[in-house]
């Protein structure tokens, strides 16, 4: 368990390492690769479904494979470079530090009356059309982010590595990123991409789920509003086109008394989406830098909750045995 616990001290003061290949990156190469050769947008829906089935398959096999050797050959080799290789791999699976930086790169801008190099660095972190938002719309995209990807980026991989370490981190990485390049409902991706998107969803439901409380019992910590939060998460959660986001970001909206959701442009297409917590204020400049806290308070107590749940759960074990 120690291992988990430096992997997010690393993340969370440094960040990913410049030297070491990021493992995502590596797994969205193969992903590219492994889409040239099975994607063919003349065959009919049936034969894209399978092909993105043969797709997710083949990366997980891969991404197991090669996460659990890597491991075990640096074991083998001494106990010490094991842990070292544990750590580091670990590290990479979790995105806090990732994400309050993308969340700064677009506050900074926005404090200075820099609209223009705001919807830049906005544009960085979301799909959305970013050219005529305004400074409460990027807020809002910003927040939204950080607040899906709460889930994404820090909580679901510490619930996978607590489950099971660097394969099972690894595994659920490369669930997200497949989910990420090929989950889209537009005319590639339809078909060929739904199964990363449906595994995408089974993923993240109960990290999903647990991840609201807390958050919630964050809320409280930062003196944000914490009842709020809990009847958003309650009432507005299933609003959400995602089965597993709507949990964080009503949560989210509901502790900072804020409104997300509402309209949005991708594409040049408007998109509509219900209101979360709609009788708070519109998000302002300031509310990223209080859901950035959010998010980080909220990964601490996750990761703290799961050591001690999975203690437990060993003690038990051993006292069954």
């Amino acid at each position: 368990m120690f291992t988990i616990v430096l992997a997010f001290i690393i993340d969370a003061l440094s960040g990913d390492p410049d030297w070491f290949p990021h493992p995502v990156v590596q797994i969205g190469r193969l992903i590219t690769v492994a889409e040239k050769r099975l994607y063919n947008a003349t065959k009919p829906a049936r034969r894209q479904i399978f092909a993105g089935i043969l797709l997710v398959i083949f990366i997980l096999l891969v991404t197991f494979i090669v996460s659990w050797g890597v491991v075990f050959l640096f074991t083998r080799v001494h106990t010490v470079l094991g842990i070292l290789a544990t750590i580091i791999l670990l590290s990479t699976t979790f995105a806090a530090r990732g994400l309050q930086a993308a969340a700064q790169e677009v506050l900074l801008p926005l404090k200075k009356g820099d609209l223009a190099a705001a919807r830049q660095a906005v544009a960085m972190i979301v799909s959305r059309d970013t050219e005529q938002m305004s400074a409460g719309e990027v807020a809002r995209a910003t927040i939204e982010t950080v607040a899906e990807n709460t889930i994404d980026g820090v909580t679901a991989p510490i619930f996978y590595a607590l489950l099971g370490g660097v394969p099972l981190a690894m595994l659920y990485k490369a669930v997200n990123t497949m989910d990420s390049m090929l989950g889209y409902k537009n005319e590639r991706y339809l078909y060929f991409g739904r199964a990363a998107a449906i595994l995408d969803d089974w993923a993240n439901w109960l990290p999903a789920r647990l991840t609201a409380p807390a958050m919630i019992l964050a809320a409280y910590c930062l003196r944000y509003d914490a009842k709020a939060a809990f009847k958003a998460m309650r009432r507005d959660s299933r609003l959400h086109a995602s089965p597993n986001s709507g949990f964080a970001e009503a949560t989210t909206a509901g502790a900072l008394n804020i409104t997300l959701g509402g309209q949005s442009s991708y594409f040049g297409r408007i998109s509509k989406r219900p209101l979360l917590w709609p009788e708070g204020r519109p998000p302002q400049v300031l509310d990223i830098e209080k859901a950035t806290k959010l998010m980080r308070v909220t990964s601490v107590i996750f990761l703290a909750c799961g050591l001690v749940v999975r203690a437990l759960l060993v003690f038990c074990l051993s006292l069954i045995r």
